[in-house]
């Protein structure tokens, strides 16, 4: 029912009124062309279900229809517009922060550990956008000055073949070709990212679809590149006429120590070598193996252990932890 009229100059009632909220959302849709949102920002259907529209983002007004990016973990918070509820500004929900080479980033914060790239901690998963957009590198290709159009380039077939097989390498997953099919499931895997620590037990981590869903998933495996024992690796042997012994075993086979639990074997591991230069051995070639931890009073679990089999020594060496690694300027 509707509030009686009230005659002009007449002061409204606390008790009758009743605010009527304004309709954001009208049928049939009739939608703009579908914009181009900056990166980092997710394209959604509106909150009609009508429009596809950039999401609205932290701190950023919202209301039915213009809502929240739901990817960054954000919702409308009405509870400044009492008591119309009309209007709301885009914020985090509270959830668990993030943690990268032990520094610890709160849920929906912004950060920088990287001068190409801008990172959002989202509960729990880290999300990287680049700072700029690389420019393309020179053409190798040669120009000929004569063609009718200024500037036109001739490339040869192998020197157009050579652009387009370095394309792939920007994809966010690159892998090595070819992909292998499994069960019906193309296998798609980012590679391992560094182990975590450069001595003892550390963990490393990808994403891959090599399951019984083909999904999408973050795998998690530990990695052991070098025991944190001086002796041992003052002890190691460089033949002469060498700078670098890549790879060295222990003199026995020992249990593996994991969050103070112990494997049921001992195992001999090949571990990374030294260098008498600046050089440093990584892993090369490795196989998956898993292991199984007996904890005191509390049951056993098991681990995915990457078992080394060689190893290469190299003068760019990454800090343990560094997602950037890999990543090289266009």
């Amino acid at each position: 029912s509707h509030s009686p009229l009230k005659k002009p100059g007449e002061k409204p009632s606390g008790t009758s009124e009743v605010h009527q909220r304004k309709e954001v959302c009208h049928w049939p849709c009739r939608c703009p062309p579908v914009p181009t949102c900056t990166p980092g920002i997710s394209l959604v259907k509106d909150g009609c279900g009508c429009c596809k529209v950039c999401a609205k983002q932290a701190g950023e007004t919202c209301n039915e229809a213009d809502i929240c990016d739901p990817h960054k973990g954000l919702y409308c918070n009405y509870s400044e517009d009492e008591p119309r509820y009309e209007t709301g500004v885009c914020a985090y929900l509270v959830a668990v922060g993030c943690e990268l080479s032990g520094v610890y980033y709160l849920n929906g914060q912004t950060f920088q550990p990287n001068p190409l790239y801008k990172c959002l901690c989202i509960s729990g998963a880290i999300g990287c956008t680049p700072v700029f957009t690389p420019r393309l590198a020179a053409s190798p290709c040669v120009r000929l000055p004569g063609r009718k159009k200024p500037g036109q380039s001739i490339c040869g077939p192998g020197q157009q073949k050579q652009l387009q097989s370095t394309n792939y390498r920007l994809m966010p997953a690159y892998r090595s070709l070819p992909l292998v099919l499994k069960q019906k499931c193309l296998v798609q895997a980012t590679p391992w990212t560094p182990c975590s620590r450069t001595c003892g037990i550390g963990i490393s981590s990808r994403v891959t679809n090599e399951n019984r869903k083909c999904e999408m998933r973050k795998e998690k495996r530990l990695c052991f590149i070098q025991p944190c024992l001086t002796n041992a690796l003052k002890a190691i042997k460089i033949p002469k006429g060498k700078t670098c012994q890549p790879t060295f075993q222990l003199p026995t086979a020992e249990k593996l120590l994991f969050s103070g639990c112990s494997t049921t074997q001992s195992y001999k591991l090949t571990f990374c070598g030294v260098c008498s230069d600046k050089r440093c051995c990584i892993p090369n070639k490795s196989k998956m193996i898993t292991v199984q931890f007996e904890c005191p009073n509390e049951g056993s679990f098991k681990w995915k252990l990457m078992w080394i089999t060689s190893c290469v020594c190299q003068r760019i060496c990454s800090a343990p932890g560094d997602i950037f690694s890999e990543l090289k300027v266009l």
